[in-house]
């Protein structure tokens, strides 16, 4: 009684807060005004269609829910309250995201101005929230993930902006930002929880049954969404086809591995169903920061196919030495589904941003005769990497720094 007690108050904290925020800074962006897209001069991300946002944040949002949400419903004794908490930490993570990231991206003359854009990105925090939760699921209450929650966000939020805005990295589907900082995290928070007195709870480690339509749902809801979730964030009429695509390949080729090396690796005579969410994540986890720069389909199969193999030697060879050596215990295996997968992918989107060229890269980007690349150039990386920079550039969402201001003007004349 005393637990339910100080979870109803300190919900009722938090939205209150949330609550006297929102009415003291938060503000509809006037979508007529191409003067609130951005506190930065770049105003290149506003959408010049506000009806075309909502889309997007619909296949993210419900990304987020049911893709992440019913992932974490495969133990046999937390199957319906993960999922429950699950929503909960959706529920709190996106009002405080707005807040956090809005201080970043949204702020002008004192006002944090928000759309649909702005949702999206609080969607990509709080999917690396619902990452970092797999890796401490049933051995934290609701009220110590509110708490976590309280802390990551602003944490992404800083890690973010240092990758996308100051570095100019391209990660438009989270290799680096969402799978790669959230697995990591929740790893450093189950090794502060490891208590070495205390053993093990086997029962936590059970598979049920009786969850697995939840992990129907949830794999269905992967193949559904993620090639929007992964594509909401590149720039409009140019990247997100072939992103998209490269998303699906690379699911696909992921999937299909898993069928190569499982049987090799475990005992097991039939694939279960928990394998194949884990491959069709790592395949898109790889794709990240790859996905709208590979140019031909047979890329994202490797990587794919890469990812997979990856995973399962992860699960098999690298998990006991977590738990053994490291004190880290990975519920949900975050680490070989997201961790590994998304450092993966930024070494392949390194290498393919060092390999890039205008000749490769150039027809692709000028959209119809006559205009211009609506992605410009932004960062310390894209400027070392000349015409391929063009690149690398999460666009539609994130603000380029100040220093792009004689560009952005050139961009809203066009």
């Amino acid at each position: 009684a005393a637990e339910r007690l100080r979870l109803a108050g300190l919900c009722c904290f938090l939205q209150l807060l949330t609550i006297v925020l929102f009415a003291s800074f938060v503000r509809y962006s006037p979508e007529s005004s191409p003067g609130l897209c951005s506190p930065q001069p770049n105003c290149s991300q506003r959408d010049p269609d506000p009806a075309l946002g909502y889309p997007r944040f619909r296949d993210v949002h419900l990304q987020a829910l049911l893709g992440f949400g019913f992932l974490v419903a495969f133990l046999s004794r937390y199957g319906s309250g993960s999922v429950a908490v699950s929503f909960l930490i959706v529920a709190f993570a996106i009002q405080w995201a707005i807040l956090v990231q809005g201080l970043f991206y949204f702020f002008l003359n004192g006002k944090i101005y928000m759309g649909a854009q702005s949702m999206v990105s609080a969607d990509f925090c709080t999917a690396a929230i619902l990452i970092s939760a797999g890796a401490v699921l049933g051995r934290v209450s609701p009220i110590q993930m509110l708490l976590l929650t309280l802390l990551e966000v602003p944490l992404f939020a800083c890690n973010e902006y240092i990758l996308l805005s100051l570095l100019g990295v391209s990660d438009s589907g989270g290799s680096l930002t969402v799978h790669t900082f959230g697995a990591y995290f929740g790893l450093m928070v189950s090794r502060v929880l490891h208590q070495p007195h205390m053993k093990e709870h086997k029962e936590q480690q059970d598979v049920g049954h009786q969850p697995d339509v939840f992990a129907v749902v949830g794999t269905i809801s992967l193949w559904i969404f993620w090639p929007s979730f992964a594509s909401a964030t590149t720039v409009r009429d140019s990247t997100e086809p072939w992103a998209v695509l490269n998303i699906y390949f690379s699911m696909a080729a992921s999937t299909l591995a898993t069928f190569v090396l499982s049987p090799i690796l475990y005992e097991e005579g039939t694939l279960q169903l928990a394998q194949i969410q884990d491959a069709t994540l790592a395949g898109a986890a790889v794709m990240g920061m790859a996905g709208e720069m590979l140019l031909t389909p047979f890329g994202a199969l490797v990587a794919g196919f890469l990812a997979s193999q990856v995973s399962l030697l992860g699960f098999r060879f690298l998990t006991p030495i977590l738990r053994s050596r490291l004190k880290i215990q990975d519920t949900c295996g975050v680490h070989n589904v997201h961790g590994l997968p998304g450092v993966l992918g930024a070494f392949l989107g390194t290498l393919l941003a060092a390999l890039a060229t205008a000749d490769a890269y150039g027809g692709r980007w000028q959209g119809k005769p006559g205009e211009r690349s609506p992605a410009p150039r932004s960062g310390a990386l894209a400027r070392l990497l000349g015409p391929a920079g063009a690149v690398l550039r999460r666009g539609a969402l994130r603000s380029a720094p100040e220093s792009q201001e004689p560009e952005s003007k050139a961009l809203r004349e066009v």
